[in-house]
């Protein structure tokens, strides 16, 4: 299966990636937990339907030392035991604001507030950037189609 675009060698395509990939090196070097950020970056294309961007971020939160329960777990995190309290509530938030389209109003203030207990403010405005932009990933993979499975972490260091 081949990409309907090639987004590496198209001009504005390329361009646009690597702007995405700048804001993207901003949050790793937020206080945001790296874990936090590859659990929320999997749930949400999990949700999205992005098989590359899934496997991208499996493979590499397993490189960071991840665990395959955890991670196999993220799909059903609601009734799974694995979790801090701080993340069950990165991946409620990482839903909700991935599903905007599906719920009146948009995120609860009862989902915001629980993310709030955990997450100060920096680390708050990492969490809805990191959210917004795998989102953009997601919708960009999942337009032009681009294939899934053969992703090496650091590929794209």
């Amino acid at each position: 299966m081949d990409a309907r675009l090639n987004l590496f060698a198209n001009p504005v395509a390329a361009k646009v990636g690597k702007h995405l990939v700048s804001a993207g090196k901003v949050l790793a070097d937020s206080t945001l937990p790296s874990a936090t950020q590859e659990l929320v970056k999997l749930r949400v294309s999990q949700i999205n339907g992005c098989g590359f961007c899934t496997d991208m971020h499996t493979k590499d939160a397993l490189h960071a030392g991840e665990t395959q329960t955890r991670l196999n777990l993220v799909a059903a995190w609601r009734e799974a035991t694995v979790f801090t309290d701080a993340e069950r509530a990165a991946l409620e938030l990482a839903e909700e604001g991935t599903r905007v389209a599906d719920a009146a109003g948009g995120v609860t203030d009862e989902v915001w507030a629980n993310a709030a207990k955990h997450y100060d403010e920096d680390q708050l405005g990492a969490l809805v950037s990191a959210i917004a932009l795998i989102n953009a990933f997601n919708r960009i993979n999942v337009m032009v189609r681009m294939p899934a499975g053969d992703y090496q972490p650091g590929q794209f260091a």
